[in-house]
């Protein structure tokens, strides 16, 4: 059994991954800005209020999980938004850089005394944020925020590797969530894969880009 806390629970991706650790006998500390009757249902911890784009409810995590160790963090929470060239919104491009990629940064660097030697920390991230795949353009607040949360997770696999921690970086593949509108795989399909990876990978692969598939993915 390990202990995991996971960020963005309160639906989708997050809310699943709660749902098949807590299956699997893992005890399961869910953090959300706003939590919903599916995520208590679940019989987990949850720490609401937790907006991980800003410093101070990251900074009460923290204070809440004093001399809590973890095995395993996932930074799930993330935010979408569609930018064009005639429609920038340079507002909501903020808000996607200090959600989706200072985020994870935020929570895990807060979160350092909580980890030790063998745990593992996930940033779920896109492929989005890959510049080899870019074939379309437009989404520049989610594209960029999430190849910068991709650098982040890299030079933390540099950073954290004498500690014996690992980071891995995962796309969980177009999941049908709200986000999404509905569209893509099921939500449930996609977190087995994410779990099959963090089964799969270890230290020698902290710092790579994988879909949950288990396909490498180009950066």
């Amino acid at each position: 059994m390990a202990r995991v806390l996971i960020t963005g629970t309160n639906r989708g991706i997050g809310l699943e991954l709660c749902r098949q650790l807590k299956a699997r006998g893992d005890e399961v500390i869910a953090t959300c800005r706003q939590s919903s009757p599916e995520l208590e249902g679940l019989g987990v911890t949850v720490h609401t209020g937790i907006d991980v784009g800003e410093d101070a409810p990251v900074e009460k995590l923290a204070r809440a999980l004093e001399g809590v160790k973890l095995e395993l963090l996932i930074n799930n929470a993330g935010i979408g938004s569609e930018e064009t060239l005639d429609d920038l919104g340079f507002d909501r491009i903020r808000r996607q850089f200090e959600v989706n990629a200072l985020g994870p940064l935020r929570v895990t660097a807060a979160l350092l005394g909580n980890l030790q030697r063998g745990s593992t920390v996930a940033i779920i991230t896109s492929l989005m944020g890959s510049l080899a795949d870019n074939g379309s353009g437009e989404s520049y607040g989610y594209r960029m925020s999430k190849a910068a949360v991709n650098m982040a997770g890299v030079s933390m696999a540099h950073d954290l590797r004498e500690r014996g921690i690992t980071v891995l970086l995962l796309h969980p593949g177009m999941v049908a969530t709200e986000m999404t509108e509905g569209q893509g795989i099921p939500v449930e399909e996609s977190v087995r894969g994410l779990i099959g990876r963090l089964e799969a990978l270890g230290q020698s692969s902290s710092g790579t880009f994988w879909h949950a598939n288990g396909k490498p993915l180009e950066w």
